[in-house]
């Protein structure tokens, strides 16, 4: 009787074999990754329902981000499709690395994860550009009483800046602290043109035309004829350049806070894959994990910047394509 009990007792609550034969810090890894989803998941789901609810309104984003360094011509997408290649890219030397260290090559490991480490801080290069585009605004528009957004176009549809066409200056002058000034009501720099210099300016061209925030069935946004809009600009209130947490030249400020939270919260995680990549990579060329005679650490590292690849893949998808 003993004997068959100390038999069961080893077989049932022994323990057996690790679970998926997977060490307790890559099944750690797993679960954090599983639990990073969810969250992904739930600001992805959010972003969906804002765009569905005001998806007669919202931003397009092949007219949003067209910048390219160094370039003037707007090129739709091409820099945001530049970045997720960059990101594949790092994505495919991670691999190459994880498959070195099972080889126990230690110099190809070094190769490999300098390209990640590479490959990653020009994505966050790039996404602080991003940011400081975004920011910083192209054309400028003009804002209504009830908040909407509108743009100045040619005959062709082509995206005019605001300053090419106005007439005069503003008198106030953009409050800055280099100016002594720290506080004012006004908590947002004041725009250097006035609504009365921009309407001015359109009147005194018959060419321009005002681009509304609605989408039309073609897909693009409603162009008003030139008389249609002198009666729009009438309802204009202020000046928008830029887009911040609470005034965007694009469209809905909703459209720039998920743009703000979603690619930040992203751009965070690929900031510290790439200090963690970069602590593993040190440690890979003194030779901690050749002593150990595994480099399971360069695995459990690529594992988060696999995950961290393909968020960005459901973020470009969701956020830039559909």
């Amino acid at each position: 009787m003993s004997t068959v009990a100390t038999t069961a007792s080893k077989s049932d609550w022994g323990g057996g074999s690790r679970p998926f034969n997977v060490s307790y810090g890559k099944m750690m890894m797993w679960f954090f990754i599983l639990s990073d989803a969810l969250t992904f998941s739930g600001f992805l789901a959010a972003y969906g329902l804002m765009r569905f609810k005001f998806i007669a309104t919202w931003p397009i984003a092949e007219e949003v981000f067209t910048h390219v360094p160094f370039t003037h011509s707007p090129q739709p997408l091409l820099y945001v499709a530049f970045m997720t290649f960059i990101l594949i890219f790092s994505s495919v030397t991670m691999v190459l690395a994880v498959d070195a260290g099972h080889h126990m090559k230690k110099n190809k490991v070094i190769l490999y994860m300098l390209l990640t480490i590479i490959g990653g801080l020009i994505f966050v290069g790039s996404q602080a550009w991003e940011w400081k585009t975004f920011i910083k605004g192209s054309h400028g528009a003009l804002e209504t009483r009830s908040g909407n957004i509108l743009q100045f176009v040619d005959e062709t549809g082509k995206h005019v800046n605001i300053h090419s066409f106005a007439i005069g200056n503003s008198e106030r002058i953009a409050d800055t602290r280099d100016k002594g000034i720290w506080f004012s009501e006004d908590s947002h720099a004041v725009p250097t043109i006035s609504v009365a210099n921009v309407t001015a300016g359109f009147k005194a061209n018959p060419k321009l035309r005002i681009k509304t925030e609605n989408i039309l069935a073609n897909g693009h946004k409603e162009i008003l004829s030139h008389e249609a809009s002198l009666s729009k600009i009438k309802q204009a209130v202020g000046v928008v350049e830029g887009a911040n947490m609470i005034h965007n030249e694009y469209g809905k400020p909703l459209f720039a806070n998920f743009f703000f939270f979603i690619t930040g919260f992203h751009g965070f995680h690929v900031f510290s894959g790439i200090v963690i990549n970069v602590i593993i990579f040190f440690n890979v060329v003194l030779g901690t994990y050749e002593k150990r005679g595994h480099y399971e650490m360069v695995e459990k590292v690529g594992l988060y910047w696999h995950f961290v690849d393909l968020v960005w893949v459901f973020v470009f998808t969701f956020f830039y394509l559909v």
